[in-house]
């Protein structure tokens, strides 16, 4: 994909080794761990059947759950809203079935290779993801200001584009060893990674993007920083992401994460829904045809958790909506960390104080969509005065922002994104309605596209989201702030629990928001299988010496700690 703002490095040999986000934090390649013939481990035969709570069915406690009852565990899990979490696909009322919008996640980078294994494991099929300037595209329309550009390819925009990208690049080059970490991260040279990040986290945590930018003589002029805030680089613009840690936004980089996106056709919520599905070919203790779904009752995870406590002999002690009370050895918490604040009442002994603090300190990101069925991919009749496409992929100064253009063949239905939007640009649209929100996008995408009917195309009602509105939820995904770190190293490294007080142990921490690359679907499988590692040393067990897993070598690529840590 050429992005409006491309990466530092362009990577053209064929023989490099392929990039994987593991991050450069925790350099563990999950990838090859999950795709080791000898498996995630075991656990001993008298704990075959032990039953294990997993709190939260999406994508985290899914594979989690899926792992253990791999090993013989019984997981049992808690789902307050429905199987899939982020990962939701919907469709649109009286329309095609085939039709649906990804209200969550609906783009995934190949650096998202332990996610891919999962896909390629439930037979899941990726396609090319139209983002801005994507060889999937066929055109991308840049408004700002009133001023509007039509491109192919990033040279067909005006020079200050290019001289926007050039600044990036550069910023990087100067500010964040770009090639270096890159070709050390493509490469899998741990102790290169933590030279470099050890340096750059002591130096930035504390630096926001913006700040990161303006103290970088390439992004000098405030246009081009203003530039690059509304059109950004792969998948839009970043100026939401301004105020946030610019260590977020390296990661980012880093893995490629931005790049060469796919999206799972089908959709993505296909995938947690297969797994709770799946019978294993390799199951330890259950008999051949178990899965998930097979072991709950009527085949339906146990409703939404109402409390968390600890009882003798150190169990955790689980009670549901329906009343139910049920105690474990060994739990997960994989559901937005925000409900152990709220929804959850949870004892202050569940987790050592820095952990509260941590959990409490997570910043979330808002985000809103909205989509629309119209009946057939429009965009691509050709303007008869200029030959171009009639409407294209479009970044936008105005209030819609992203607008995304999805189809499945040009003779059959398609769907719109009219708007992806985040932070201040997604609270903007909370106070409205679907209908309301529709009607002031058609205005915006009307000024910019003067002589096409959008609304007459379209054959259904729309559908939309704001996350932040969502109440198992209540934002889309975690962005630390400036001065962050230390919270998330105590997050993502909480399955390491023999460095915990006894007292402390027994409940495992996973999901998007203890990753270290929120926002992807990748982190939640990473801390999934963190967790199940925890789970399995908590009841005795270990991994293959041939397959060690993320807590067996974590003194060799433990986190970076600053002081007073």
């Amino acid at each position: 994909m050429t992005s409006t703002v491309p990466n530092a490095v362009e990577h053209t040999d064929a023989q490099q080794p392929p990039i994987t986000m593991f991050g450069p934090d925790f350099p563990y390649a999950y990838d090859d761990f999950l795709a080791h013939p000898a498996g995630l481990g075991q656990v001993p035969a008298t704990e075959h059947g032990t039953e294990v709570a997993v709190i939260g069915g999406g994508l985290s406690g899914i594979v989690a759950a899926y792992e253990l009852m791999k090993m013989g565990l019984k997981p049992v899990v808690y789902e307050a809203d429905r199987i899939g979490g982020r990962l939701r696909t919907v469709g649109f009322d009286g329309c095609d079935p085939s039709l649906t919008a990804e209200m969550g996640a609906m783009r995934f980078p190949p650096s998202s290779t332990a996610l891919q294994h999962y896909i390629d494991l439930v037979g899941l099929q990726t396609r090319p993801f139209p983002n801005p300037l994507a060889e999937a595209t066929p055109s991308t329309v840049v408004d700002l200001k009133g001023e509007t550009h039509y491109a192919e390819t990033i040279d067909d925009l005006p020079q200050v584009y290019r001289d926007v990208a050039n600044a990036w690049n550069t910023c990087l080059e100067e500010g964040a060893d770009f090639s270096d970490m890159n070709r050390a991260m493509r490469e899998r040279d741990v102790p290169r990674i933590r030279e470099i990040w050890a340096k750059l986290v002591e130096k930035l945590d504390n630096q926001t993007f913006y700040g990161f930018l303006c103290e970088s003589e390439a992004f000098r002029s405030f246009r081009h920083r203003e530039i690059f805030g509304q059109v950004g680089f792969g998948t839009g613009g970043w100026d939401t992401d301004f105020p946030n840690s610019i260590l977020e936004i390296l990661r980012v980089v880093y893995t490629e994460a931005d790049d060469h996106h796919r999206g799972i056709v089908g959709g993505s919520q296909q995938l947690p829904l297969r797994l709770w599905e799946r019978e294993p070919e390799k199951i330890v203790h259950w008999p051949y045809g178990t899965s998930l779904k097979s072991l709950h009752v009527d085949g339906e995870p146990r409703p939404a958790v109402t409390r968390l406590h600890r009882t003798a002999g150190n169990r955790i002690t689980v009670t549901d909506a329906d009343g139910d009370i049920r105690t474990y050895r060994a739990a997960i918490f994989t559901a937005q960390s925000w409900m152990l604040l709220s929804k959850i009442t949870c004892d202050d002994s569940l987790f050592p104080i820095d952990h509260w603090t941590a959990i409490e300190r997570t910043h979330y990101m808002e985000s809103s969509k909205l989509f629309v069925p119209v009946d057939r991919p429009f965009w691509l009749d050709k303007d008869e005065r200029t030959g171009r496409d009639v409407m294209s992929m479009t970044l936008t100064d105005r209030m819609t922002r992203g607008t995304y253009l999805l189809d499945d063949g040009p003779d059959r239905p398609a769907v719109i994104c009219l708007s992806y939007t985040w932070c201040d640009d997604s609270l903007k649209w909370l106070p409205l309605s679907a209908n309301e929100r529709m009607e002031v996008m058609l205005k915006s995408l009307g000024e910019i596209y003067p002589n096409v009917d959008i609304r007459k195309h379209i054959i259904g009602n729309p559908v939309t989201v704001s996350w932040e509105n969502e109440p198992y939820f209540m934002g889309a995904f975690k962005a630390n702030l400036p001065g962050h770190y230390r919270y998330q190293r105590r997050l993502f490294t909480h399955f390491m629990q023999d460095r915990l007080p006894e007292d402390k142990r027994g409940i495992f921490l996973a999901g998007d928001d203890i990753s270290w690359t929120a926002g992807w679907a990748e982190g939640a499988v990473q801390t999934a299988l963190n967790a199940v590692w925890g789970v399995m040393r908590h009841l005795g067990g270990e991994t293959d010496p041939t397959n060690p897993g993320p807590g067996d070598v974590y003194d060799e690529i433990a986190p970076v700690e600053l002081p007073e840590d």
